[in-house]
This record gives C-alpha cells, structure tokens and sequence, in this order.
C-alpha cells in the first residue's frame, strides 16, 4: 500500500476535517537530519548560559499562547479544555526546568594516581523524537526540552492524528530564537517516516511512547546499530483499595482515575482492586460516581471527558466490552464523533481480556481480593508495570505495598503519576529508561572520560 501524500486531521468530537498537513517522506528525513546535524554543532558549542536563556524564552512564548495550543488540542485529540490547558502549561514548565539544568549538566572528578582524571556529559547529537497522540503536546516536550537543554538538535515524529500542536510548538520555538532547524517536525506514517527516523544513521537516539508491540519493533530496529533509546509503552495499572481506607474518597476519586483523557492514558488505574469486605460498600460508592461523570463537548468547561479520539479506537474499545459481561455505565452523546460511555466492569474474571489487555478506553474493571498478599499478587498479574495506586491508612502497609508492586510509579491515597520533576517509566513490558525528573538531561548524554597524567 502507497504511503499518503497527506495526513487528514478530524476533530473527534464532530468528525470534521480540522487540516490537510503533508506527510514527509524518507528524503525529508533524510534532509532534515542533515540540517539538524549541522544546527546541533553551534548549539552544542554555545555557553551554557546563552542556551537555557533561549529555553527561558521559548518557554515565556510557549506561555503567551497557552490559549492557542490549547484549543488547537481540543479540535485534533478531543481533550477537554481544561487539560488542554494543563498540558501547554506542562510544556512551558518543562522548558524552565531544563533550562535550570543546563548549567549544571557538570562531569566529576574522581581521584587517581598520577594524574587528574574528570568526566565530560557529552551530547548525543540529533534526537528523534516519536510521540504519540494521547497527550501529543506534553510528551513531546518530556523530550524535546531535555534533549534541547543537553545540546542536542531534536526531530519530532508526531501521531498521524494529532500533528497541529507540534507543528506550532515548532513555529514558537523559532519565535522565541531557538537556532533555525534545531527542533524540526516531521509529521507522517509511523512506517514511513518513524521507520526512517529509526534506520537513520545519523540519529542517536530514539525516544518513543505508544504501544507495546510498536516499542518492540523499534527496539529491534535500533538494535542493528546499538541506538541509544528510551521508551515508554503501555500499562494495566492497579488501584488498590483496602478496608482500612477511607473508602469514601478512594470511591470519589476512582471514576477519573480511568476515565481522564477518555481513559487514553497508559497510566490509568483501570484494573480496580478492592479488599472483600469493604467491596460492596466500594461498588455502592462509585456506581453514582461514574453516572455523575458529564461526557459531552470538550471545549465546555463543565466537561469531564471528552470523545475518544478515532473510529479504529472507538471499535476496538467496544469490542472488549462484550453483551455477557455486567458493568457499570455513564451516558455519552449520540450522533457524530467517537463516544463510549464511562463504564466499569463488574463479576469478571481477572484473566478475562478485558481485565488483562490494555483496552486505552474509558473502560475499567473491578476485582475483589482477600487480603495483602493477594492484593499484591493480583497487581503483579500483569505483563506491564507503568503505574497504581493504593488507599490505605496504614503507612507501614502502604510502604510494603508500594515496595512490592512491580511498577515504576505509585501513589498512595491519591492517583498522581506525572510531575516533571521526578522520574517517570516502567518496569517489564511498559518501557525502558526513564523520563523526567532531576536526572531527565543526562539521558541525553554520553560519559566521556578524560585522564591527565601529571607525571614527568
């Protein structure tokens, strides 16, 4: 099958073209990163000083059209409003906080005899950058300011479905006098134009979030050149509630932990596991709770959850919520765009498909467990390990939980994953490296080491 000349951005929430963006082609990756090399020599030459001041700025113009990014997320990915907004903040806060490393992107020096010897962190080179189109504009940025900040000249790949965001964060930055082709964006077919970015010899690394099976792909890929790369893949995440909690808030805040973003969120707690004596109790909580949740136009302000963002996911997440099972539903609009009602199923066994695969809807289930070790043994029933919570008043059992459940983020009494100043990534099949965070600049590094002897 020809790749497309062009890419067809719809709003998911009336099915209406939004924008017609050419696809690129291999020989525009090809000439991309040639211009990106060349751009990452001088800036990588630049005092430190000169480039997180360029990142202050860029950062500033991110923030003076926070609006502007804002409502262009809510016509391509369907976001609400709200997080819309959230998510042009993120990118702007990203950028200072990359630019405050910049300076302090600093080597060591380690004792030897005779001589000195001291480490350099040494940029990559170009970066290609493949994010995805659940959250298209902060993802991108969990890459680009690091990569930036660290010396390093970025490519963006962005989602078929959601390239406008990164196309005008693109425009910003040269606002903002970030060096002309430092941070290029190449919409296109990930098997066009991510592959190429993959083959590249000239790519130094490959930063990419999606799917499990896609990761694999790319790992694979990368490996014929020993690629640097970091990804961030799929998740089944645990909500681990136990009798001892304040059951009331753990039902209160239990419908957006799946549902935020439609549920298009690696990190939500869609496998919902509650203590058996405290399980009906829980059931009669949250059922109000998720028939409360308002689904409708996301650029209302009273909107919760927005549509989902395709037809392909819309089919592919119904398909998992077959007419035998029970659940719990909320309502949706009918009519044009991608809608499916929040929804949690129930009397399901845990190793049904829904309860195992990442459905990436708003669709969770819930389980009943007898007690700790059970509760730890469910969670750990998965092939990912992103993210989960657990509500509990015993903080000697929330350290032994969080200990033991194998994920690279957990929360307790609560359902916060991201902040961009601590790391963030998975354990087995979620990912690989982490993002974020103090250390988020030194991904973007090599260590070189230097020993001057000082003998005659």
């Amino acid at each position: 099958m020809l790749a497309p000349s062009a890419l067809s951005v719809l709003n998911p929430a009336t099915e209406e073209l939004v924008a017609t963006v050419p696809a690129a082609t291999r020989d525009d990756v090809d000439a991309a990163v040639a211009r990106a090399a060349a751009a990452q020599r001088g800036w990588a030459a630049a005092a430190p000083a000169d480039r997180a001041r360029l990142l202050r700025r860029f950062a500033a113009v991110v923030d003076a059209h926070t609006e502007e990014l804002a409502l262009l997320e809510v016509r391509e990915a369907g976001h609400t409003i709200g997080n819309a907004r959230w998510e042009a903040g993120n990118v702007r806060d990203l950028l200072e906080f990359a630019a405050g490393g910049v300076e302090r992107l600093s080597g060591r020096q380690i004792p030897v005899a005779g001589g000195i010897d001291v480490t350099f962190l040494e940029p990559l080179g170009v970066i290609g950058v493949i994010a995805p189109w659940n959250f298209p504009m902060p993802i991108a940025g969990w890459a680009l300011a690091p990569a930036l900040a660290a010396g390093n000249a970025v490519i963006l790949k962005p989602a078929e479905t959601t390239p406008l965001t990164a196309l005008r964060l693109a425009e910003l930055a040269l606002e903002a006098g970030i060096p002309e082709h430092l941070f290029q964006v190449l919409p296109g077919p990930g098997t066009v134009t991510g592959d190429a970015l993959v083959e590249h010899p000239g790519v130094a690394k490959i930063v990419f979030t999606g799917s499990t099976a896609v990761g694999k792909r790319i790992m694979a890929k990368c490996a014929d050149r020993v690629k640097r790369l970091t990804l961030e893949l799929g998740g089944k995440s645990p909500n681990i509630v136990f009798a001892d909690a304040d059951i009331e808030a753990a039902a209160a805040a239990a419908p957006m932990a799946f549902l935020d973003n439609t549920g298009q969120d690696c990190c939500a707690r869609t496998r919902i596991l509650v203590q058996r004596s405290a399980y009906d109790r829980f059931l009669e909580l949250v059922a109000p709770a998720i028939e409360a949740v308002r689904v409708g136009d996301p650029a209302d302000e009273k909107t919760q959850m927005g549509p989902l963002i395709s037809r392909t996911q819309l089919e592919r997440v119904s398909a998992y919520v077959t007419d035998d099972l029970t659940a719990i539903r909320g309502t949706a609009p009918e009519g044009p765009g991608f809608w499916y009602p929040p929804t949690l199923v129930t009397d399901v066994a845990a190793t049904a498909p829904v309860a195992v695969e990442e459905v990436f809807g708003p669709v969770a289930v819930v389980l009943p467990f007898e007690d700790e070790e059970d509760a730890v043994r469910l969670a750990n029933a998965s092939e990912y390990g992103l993210s989960g919570s657990l509500w509990t008043r015993d903080i000697g059992r929330a350290l032994r939980v969080s200990r033991a459940v194998a994920a690279g983020n957990l929360s307790v009494n609560s359902h916060s994953s991201v902040r961009y100043w601590t790391p963030f990534g998975g354990y087995k099949q979620s990912g690989l490296g982490r993002e974020l965070g103090p250390d988020a600049l030194t991904a973007f590094t090599e260590t070189k080491n230097v020993f001057i002897s000082t003998e005659a």
